[in-house]
């Protein structure tokens, strides 16, 4: 092989490397740790490990990618097309494209993955008063008559007045031509779509009962969809994927700062949201089997940048002070004006927004959640790379952002990943031996029970996620392997060897592995310091609202979103993430923004409460309060510098206190 090196750049993973000209991407997936299917053995039979050039300019990376930096295509792939299907436009064989002329970015699509993504957005029961504002009326439409000189249109409102009072409607006029082919084929018996009683968005020939609707959650990370039943509320089918607009960065600003150096970004990031969205419609239909034409509404919640990408709005005023949006109101149009593929005449309702960076997955999250209806002061959360925060009760309400970055979600953490087969999930570390416990996705036994290798024989121990990156961390405070302040306590090494040296730094080894091709989990001083500083901007954000309130505790908390379901939330209060309340009135919401996307789909007149509700908000811009940084530099310690914390310490005990001293000479000491 050549000695030249090429550089490559793996997404959504990051992980990165450089390799020889003519190194195959397959191999060097592999020796990074990229998650690649392939059960060929590289041999350009399966198909399985298809990845994708990404083209342009990615100054994170310091690369321009092309794809012409890659080998031609080759026989085998050739071959494969003619054998099973073409490879899709771009798609490579990962395992016989090779390294050649420059450096690359390389995306692994979803289904490419051993390790596919487990999206935790299902769809919760909720007992929705249904009122839909899509409904569909079956008339028989009157035999034409010289003697009465009226079109079929005519004819069709004129039943439609008399046999189901709707007056006024209006009609599509791409919708004409159907209209005479239905009623000769059904012999005048037509079904009709009507919105809102206003307009005929659809019709079919003969008698039809059943129309759909998708509820849409599309975050930052990760987009679902739960198809409807528009007539009885319930949820047919749901599907969901990773946001394919990851490749352009991890976190929301990460992506605008994309498009201010790309000015086509914010079009390219607009197409593919979009196509990602068509899949899912074309998916979830499938599953029961009907036509794509048989959706005739969406119901969308989506945080502000995501808002304006996905209605092809160039974000980049959200990027810096005062965080413009073009529009906080609700959003009423075609779907197929905004290039959502379901019935032609179908309509896409858009939740409003409620500040910059609280947008219509927090107002989604209220229309669940009813924060305005409780008496309590209520504290609501839904975590991920941007916290949104809502704090008050039926006399007021507040509500924030704040920039947690993406360490919940597994991202800038050594050994972190997303939830997927494979990723530690739950912790426990004994306080006396410092030997640690674990469960993992995929698994339902801990890891000192009896049956648990083989339990995960099939995968191995392959990272940690967001909810085990939080147990780990108060565990380790808990258990006093870190001071209050987060601190490595390396004089522990003399008591565990999982204590380890980094340098001028300490670590601790939650696993050693004995897989070839999987690496040791390892929390370093630096993911520590991760989480101290995504939890403190969380917990900063929080006291911001609790002084605007005037209150000092909060008495319930719901913690929302695909993350917020599935931590511990003793832990989290260990840590700081929220405010200290009684921990029987801290519970999950589970996916809110998500049941309120469901709410307003199924209930039209939610979406005036929530157009209503959001008027009245009061929004608190965290950047520009002076007192974020004091309440940020406190929260960075274990539970926090100044707050007691008395309700959680009632019910565990306080780690005795320990400072520890680093002078560079080595030398500490503990009090």
């Amino acid at each position: 092989m050549s000695d030249q090196q090429v550089k490559v750049v793996f997404t959504p993973s990051g992980r990165r490397g450089s390799f020889p000209v003519n190194t195959p991407l397959l191999h060097a997936a592999r020796v990074l740790g990229v998650d690649i299917d392939s059960v060929c053995g590289g041999r350009g039979l399966c198909g399985r490990c298809q990845v994708v050039c990404a083209d342009g300019a990615f100054p994170k990376h310091q690369i321009e990618s092309d794809s012409s930096h890659l080998s031609p295509v080759c026989a085998t792939e050739i071959k494969y097309a003619e054998r099973k299907a073409p490879l899709a436009n771009g798609r490579r064989l990962s395992c016989h494209t090779l390294l050649l002329l420059d450096d690359v970015v390389i995306d692994v699509p979803a289904e490419s993955q051993v390790h596919r993504q487990i999206v935790r957005k299902d769809a919760e029961y909720r007992d929705i008063h249904l009122d839909a504002a899509t409904r569909l009326y079956y008339v028989q439409v009157q035999e034409p008559d010289m003697h009465v000189p009226k079109g079929d249109l005519q004819r069709l409102l004129d039943v439609l007045e008399q046999d189901w009072q709707l007056s006024g409607l209006t009609i599509d006029v791409a919708l004409l031509k159907t209209l005479q082919p239905a009623l000769r084929e059904a012999k005048r018996g037509i079904t009709v779509a009507v919105y809102k009683g206003s307009s005929i968005v659809a019709l079919w020939p003969g008698f039809r009962d059943k129309a759909y609707g998708v509820a849409v959650d599309v975050g930052s990370t990760t987009v679902a969809a739960h198809l409807c039943d528009l007539s009885s509320g319930e949820v047919l089918a749901s599907a969901s994927l990773m946001n394919p607009q990851i490749r352009f960065g991890e976190d929301l600003m990460s992506r605008v700062s994309y498009v201010m150096m790309h000015p086509e970004g914010a079009e390219e990031m607009t197409t593919v949201i979009r196509e990602a969205l068509n899949s899912l419609f074309a998916q979830v239909a499938k599953d029961i089997n009907v036509g794509i034409e048989a959706i005739l509404e969406i119901a969308l919640v989506a945080n502000p940048i995501m808002h304006h990408i996905l209605l092809g709005i160039d974000p980049i005023e959200l990027g810096g002070a005062p965080f413009a949006l073009t529009t906080d109101a609700a959003v009423d149009v075609p779907a197929a004006q905004i290039g959502l593929a379901i019935n032609p005449g179908g309509r896409v309702y858009v939740l409003p927004c409620i500040a910059g960076h609280v947008g219509a997955d927090t107002a989604g999250m209220i229309l669940s959640e009813e924060p305005q209806e409780q008496d309590q002061m209520t504290l609501l959360v839904d975590v991920g790379t941007n916290a949104e925060i809502v704090l008050g009760n039926r006399q007021r309400l507040l509500a924030c952002s704040s920039p947690t970055g993406p360490a919940f979600e597994g991202a800038q953490i050594s050994c972190g990943q997303r939830a997927a087969t494979g990723a530690i999930e739950r912790v426990r570390i004994n306080p006396e031996t410092l030997e640690p416990r674990f469960k993992l996705i995929g698994s339902a036994l801990w890891s000192d029970e009896q049956g648990f290798a083989d339990s995960i024989s099939d995968f191995g121990v392959t990272g940690i996620c967001g909810s085990g990156i939080i147990e780990v961390v108060a565990e380790m405070y808990l258990s006093s392997i870190i001071t209050v302040d987060g601190v490595v306590d390396g004089e522990l090494i003399s008591r565990t060897p999982r204590i380890q040296q980094n340098d001028r730094t300490w670590s601790y080894c939650l696993y050693r592995s004995e897989r070839d091709g999987q690496s040791d989990i390892v929390i370093t001083q630096n993911d520590i310091r991760q989480i101290q500083l995504a939890k403190a901007a969380l917990y900063a954000g929080v006291k911001l609202l609790m002084d605007h309130m005037g209150v000092d505790s909060v008495e319930r908390i719901r913690l929302a979103g695909a993350f917020g379901s599935h931590i511990n939330v003793q832990h989290a209060m260990v840590l700081g993430l929220i405010p200290d309340c009684a921990l029987e009135q801290v519970s999950s919401a589970g996916n809110a923004a998500g049941t309120g996307a469901r709410i307003a789909l199924l209930n039209q007149q939610s979406r005036q409460v929530i157009e209503s509700l959001v008027k009245n908000i009061e929004r608190i811009e965290t950047a520009m309060e002076p007192k974020f940084q004091d309440y940020f530099v406190d929260a960075m310690a274990f539970p926090n510098k100044t707050d007691p914390f008395p309700h959680l310490f009632s019910t565990i005990s306080r780690p005795p206190e320990k400072t520890i001293v680093d002078s560079g000479s080595r030398k500490r000491r503990r009090r």
